[in-house]
């Protein structure tokens, strides 16, 4: 094993499983055992994972797109020199394509997968489905290429989870389909769509509260955040289960309601039971 501090070590003999962990941060395990990789290495491993069978072009132009193609192609080249130095190297070219060893196991592409079967309809484990991506690829790094693909997996989990969510739904798991729902909002809080699954399962279980205080609750949240009003859509949802309430307060007898005298009346808070039962009868 080569003592170069610039190459990878490992410790370990050849034909171990290796992993390569990109969501959360980078780690090349081989086994249970990390392994060190110099942080330009890591750049290397790291979009070969995410780019399968790349040409040698394609990734140096990425990795070095502020140099000219010969000197970035040779840049590429001794990093992959570096690679080999190590026996457990999880590298392999073909001609002029470079990808992982058959024996990598790639986190990023079991999130892509779990994704998959979830569009196919199939029911993966739930608790895989929500643990799956929760971390941002690489975090703290900012080339080009980590920014693009660590905003195509977010988006693709939480269009996953919303997938998940709809599905359980239409089965009639309202629990399951509110864990999902509610871990998509939590991933991202402004975005709508998760919200109006949240407010479908409410009403789907017939907990019509639940489902006009869920709508409140984004709707504040988003006028305080960006100042914007939830869509058209996502007020529609409401119209059914509000329509009854408004037609039986403005058909209700307005007689006096007086509170006791050693009492005060209390007045509608905008972030519970009241503040929001007040809001159905105004609107």
């Amino acid at each position: 094993m080569a003592a170069d501090p610039s190459t990878p070590t490992t410790g370990r003999r050849p034909g171990a499983e290796i992993s390569l962990h990109l969501l959360g941060g980078f780690r090349l395990l081989h086994g249970d055992v990390p392994v060190v990789v110099p942080r330009g290495l890591q750049r290397v491993i790291a979009l070969i994972g995410l780019r399968p069978g790349a040409t040698r072009s394609h990734l140096a132009g990425l990795l070095w797109p502020d140099t000219s193609e010969d000197r970035a192609l040779s840049s590429l080249r001794t990093a992959l020199w570096r690679l080999r130095q190590d026996p457990c190297c999880p590298i392999t070219t073909s001609g002029d394509t470079v990808s992982l060893g058959p024996v990598v196991r790639v986190d990023v592409d079991a999130l892509v997968g779990t994704a998959a079967r979830v569009r196919d309809g199939e029911d993966p484990c739930a608790a895989a489905v929500l643990a799956a991506g929760r971390h941002d690829l690489l975090p703290g790094w900012y080339d080009d290429w980590v920014l693009a693909d660590r905003e195509r997996l977010r988006q693709l989990r939480l269009h996953m989870l919303e997938e998940l969510a709809g599905q359980y739904l239409s089965a009639g798991r309202h629990g399951a389909a509110l864990e999902a729902a509610l871990e998509a909002m939590a991933a991202e809080p402004l975005r709508e769509t998760p919200h109006r699954l949240v407010v479908r399962i409410h009403l789907a279980e017939g907990n019509a509260f639940e489902a006009v205080h869920a709508f409140y609750v984004y709707r504040d949240l988003l006028l305080r955040e960006l100042r914007l009003e939830p869509s058209a859509a996502m007020t529609a949802l409401l119209d059914d289960t509000l329509a009854p309430i408004r037609e039986a307060t403005r058909d209700a007898p307005a007689g006096p309601r007086r509170a006791p005298s050693n009492q005060v009346a209390p007045r509608a808070r905008r972030d519970g039971v009241t503040g929001a039962a007040a809001r159905v009868t105004d609107r």
